[in-house]
Order: C-alpha cells, then sequence, then structure tokens
C-alpha cells in the first residue's frame, strides 16, 4: 500500500497496478481565503484538520502502540517549540507503511511512515524530516496554494481526501475511487512550487539547529535518498515524488548547513528503542532480525548494546516465549531504572502471558515512577480491565493528557470500563465516540441508537445523546449531499 495523498510538494498522482500514472487535476475545497491573508480561521481549521485525520484511520494503519507515539509526539513538540510559529497547533503520529514517506496534512496533522524512521542512520535526520514538514505547516503552504476553490463542507473535504488516498493506496480499488471523484466532480491538485520547498528547508533548518539536533543532517538525509534512486528504478520512494531532490537543493542545504557550528549530537536512547520497536513489529523473517540484534550485542556502547537485548527480548515476547522475553526485561529494568520502556515491556510480557496482577502491580510502580508518561497508563487501564477493576482502570484513563482524550483508544476503553460497571447506555455512547473518531460515522450513529434504547437515562444523558446523534446525522447529511 502507498500512502501518496496529501503530501507537500507534488501534483496528486495515481499510480495503477500497472505502473501508469493518472493526474488529478484540482480539487474543490473549502474558501481559505488567498495566500496575501484572510485564510481559513483557526476554528475551522481545527475541524478540517480532526475531519481528515478521522478518516485517515479508514484507509491507513495509523500506530497504535503508545510508546512510538509518544516518542514520535515528543520529538515533535520539542521541534515545533523552537518553530517560527510555535502556537501553531500540531499533531504528529507514525504510519505504520514501508514506504519512505512523510507529509503534513491539513489543521497541522504530520505523519512519518515506519519506513522513513527506520532508514534513518541518527536522530536528526529524522528530525531533519520533521522539521521540513513543520516549515510546510508555519509557511501555510497549503493554503497559499489554493487561491481559487469554491466551498464544500469540511465532511465532504475529509472524506474526499479520504477517498483519494485510497486510490493511492490500492490498485484494485484506484480505478472505483477515481471513476467516483470524477463522477462528483471534484478535483485536486497541490502544486507547490520549488520555492515552497527551498522555504521549508530554509525554516525547517533554522528549527533543527534551535532545538539541539544537527542541520547537517538534513543535506545528509537529502543525499542518501538521491543516491538511493539508484536501486528503486522507477519506483522512487514516496518521499522524492513529493519532495523532489536535486543536486542544486542538497548543496543549498549544504551550504546553510556549514553556516552553524559543529556539534557532536548524541542519538538519545528513546530513538534507538523506536528503531528497534519498529523492526522487530514490522519484519517479516524474524530470525534474521534476531540474527541483526544478536550481531549488535557485541558491539557498540553499553547503551547500545542494551538496545540490542531489549530487541531480543521483543522478539521472544512475540514468540510467546515469555520465560526469556522476562528474563531480559528484567535485567534491563535493573540496569536502568530510569528508563520507562524496560519495565513497561516487562509489565506487557505479563499481560501476554495472562498473568494481569502481576502486570498491574509493575504498571502501577512504573507509573508512580513516570507520572506524565501516558503509554504506561493506557497499559495500566488495560491491566486493570481485565484484573476486574474497572473503577480504578477510570481513574487512571481520566488522568491521561488532553490530547490522548480525543484518540479512538480512549473512547474503547472508556467503553470496555463503562461495560464491566453495568453501565451500557454509557458504554454504548463511548463506542459511539470511539468508531466516529476511527472514520467511521455510520456506526457511531448505531451506537447512539443503542444507547437511547436503554432503560432509566438520565435528562442529562438524553440530552448528550440526541446532540451527539444530531451532530452525526448532520456530518453524514454534509457528505452525502456533496457527493
Amino acid at each position: 500500500m502507498k500512502l501518496t495523498a496529501l503530501i507537500l510538494g507534488l501534483s496528486l498522482t495515481l499510480f495503477t497496478a500497472s505502473g501508469g500514472a493518472i493526474e488529478i487535476e484540482k480539487m474543490q475545497l473549502p474558501d481559505m481565503g488567498d495566500s496575501a491573508g484572510a485564510l481559513i480561521s483557526p476554528v475551522q481549521e481545527r475541524e478540517f484538520g480532526e475531519a481528515f485525520f478521522r478518516n485517515l484511520h479508514t484507509q491507513a494503519e495509523i500506530s497504535q502502540d503508545l510508546e512510538i507515539e509518544q516518542y514520535i509526539q515528543n520529538i515533535g513538540r520539542q521541534l515545533a517549540a523552537h518553530s517560527d510559529n510555535p502556537a501553531t497547533p500540531f499533531h504528529f503520529f507514525v504510519v505504520m507503511e514501508p514506504d519512505i514517506n512523510a507529509f503534513a496534512g491539513p489543521g497541522g496533522y504530520i505523519g512519518v511512515n515506519s519506513g522513513l524512521i527506520l532508514l534513518t542512520e541518527s536522530e536528526s535526520e529524522l528530525a531533519s524530516v520533521m522539521a521540513h514538514e513543520i516549515g510546510h505547516v508555519t509557511q501555510r503552504h497549503l493554503y497559499r496554494s489554493i487561491e481559487k476553490a469554491s466551498k464544500m463542507s469540511i465532511p465532504t473535504v475529509a472524506a474526499t481526501l479520504a477517498a483519494i488516498l485510497v486510490a493511492t493506496q490500492s490498485p484494485n480499488m484506484g480505478q472505483a475511487a477515481l471513476m467516483a471523484v470524477q463522477a462528483g466532480n471534484i478535483q485536486f491538485q497541490i502544486d507547490f512550487t520549488r520555492e515552497h520547498e527551498k522555504e521549508a528547508d530554509r525554516v525547517g533548518m533554522q528549527t533543527l539547529a534551535d532545538s539541539n539536533f544537527d542541520p547537517r543532517a538534513m543535506p545528509v538525509f537529502f543525499e542518501k535518498l538521491m543516491q538511493s534512486t539508484r536501486y528503486y528504478g522507477k519506483g522512487v520512494p514516496e518521499f522524492l515524488r513529493t519532495h523532489p531532490v536535486s543536486e542544486s537543493r542538497i548543496a543549498d542545504t549544504r551550504g546553510r548547513a556549514e553556516t552553524y557550528a559543529y556539534r557532536q549530537i548524541p542519538d538519545s536512547l528513546g530513538y534507538l528503542l523506536t528503531k528497534a520497536k519498529l523492526m522487530v513489529s514490522t519484519a517479516s523473517d524474524k530470525k534474521s532480525a534476531l540474527k541483526h540484534f544478536a550481531t549488535l550485542e557485541l558491539q557498540g556502547t553499553t547503551e547500545q548494546r542494551a538496545v540490542a537485548r531489549y530487541g531480543i527480548g521483543l522478539i521472544h515476547q512475540g514468540a510467546q516465549e515469555f520465560a526469556q522475553a522476562s528474563e531480559i526485561f528484567q535485567q534491563l529494568t535493573d540496569q536502568y531504572p530510569n528508563q520507562p520502556q524496560y519495565p513497561f515491556a516487562l509489565a506487557r510480557t505479563a499481560m501476554d502471558s495472562h498473568d494481569y496482577q502481576k502486570a498491574s502491580n509493575l504498571l502501577s510502580k512504573t507509573s508512580e515512577r513516570f507520572p506524565s508518561n501516558d503509554a504506561i497508563k493506557i497499559e495500566l487501564t488495560r491491566a486493570l480491565i481485565k484484573n476486574s477493576q474497572p473503577e480504578r482502570a477510570r481513574q487512571v484513563l481520566q488522568s491521561m493528557s488532553d490530547y490522548q482524550k480525543q484518540q479512538p483508544f480512549y473512547y474503547e476503553l472508556l467503553a470496555q470500563i463503562h461495560a464491566d460497571l453495568k453501565q451500557p447506555a454509557e458504554s454504548h455512547r463511548y463506542m459511539a465516540e470511539y468508531y466516529f473518531a476511527s472514520g467511521d460515522t455510520e456506526a457511531a450513529m448505531t451506537q447512539i441508537k443503542l444507547a437511547r434504547q436503554e432503560t432509566d437515562l438520565s435528562f442529562q444523558l438524553q440530552a448528550i445523546l440526541n446532540e451527539r446523534l444530531n451532530f452525526f446525522i448532520s456530518e453524514e447529511e454534509s457528505r452525502k449531499a456533496e457527493r
């Protein structure tokens, strides 16, 4: 599957099963104003971004691994805080696709493919790509490139973008999606100029340097991508289709990088552990992955060898070899008490082996040690649910950050908790929110209707259910009316 839609950098193209390309012309988007200033309002931009992200869940595999998501959000927030517009709201996430790609969608939603993360050889290389995408957002390239657009409702735009995304991902569905786009007289093209790419490079590099990353990583990674094309032939990485790299662009970024004083920036342990986890979860041949980590265990620094052992432990865990995995993770926990990934993996192994009491105890202690770690809180919530402690699970879940409370898994866990508390109406209500956040509005309406069938509903809950049902119906009607 290929994720090429909504990438800032090149006109959107559909690649068919035979390798041919179909250009999609300009699609009507909401009236966002011109590049001179009168752009989309902050409220509209937020709603548009949220709708886009909901629909993206139905078309691409968004990572649900809280540790991976937490890492990419942390590095994204670090960069955004040092960008030229730190007040811009951003949302960072990982798409589980092997293609080398990263993209900036509406509303500051920035996705990075797992394939790109694994290709990077340093944390600064990963940060350079994210800083570039942040530059596209802060410079308003998406909206500056839409000069003459007809009005269209937010849900319709998001659904249309998702339909085009299907076409770019699945050759079998591509023709059908393209016909639907043509039938609705909806056309789309984001024509980002070389100047936009150059501008994103320039502001991105400044962000990179101000965030304590190595600016030289940007031309190094661009050059690596350009050199890799000789092995791809026509099937070049998606990132190069959407962010064309030339010798002059590499030279320009290299020249800019040389103006900064050289500093050796070490990779964080979080970066190394995230790469190890992604390598294990995406490896088609676990034996080869095991051999890879076994080789790394014999070289490098003490921390690098520990990361290799962590990778070996994850492979044992995935193979349900729980005794071996537990032994490795316990040793790492004892050796690195200030690194939350190791006790988390130990508790996860206990969960997988159905020792929910041990998992709850481990996660409770780890959460006390790392109170701001949402990944630990989520896993603790799951362990408490499995351990028949729904009320305590609800208390832990309520302590999550506001950002995590907008994610699909949050609503799903709330639904499970209320089901265990024998509160079916509330359970259906939160399952509705789960489906809506996942892009399935019709399933959300079904859940609300089931909730309204329950007896003894309070006046407040009835009002909430009625309001949400009306909202969901309005969303569906807007989308269907403009297809």
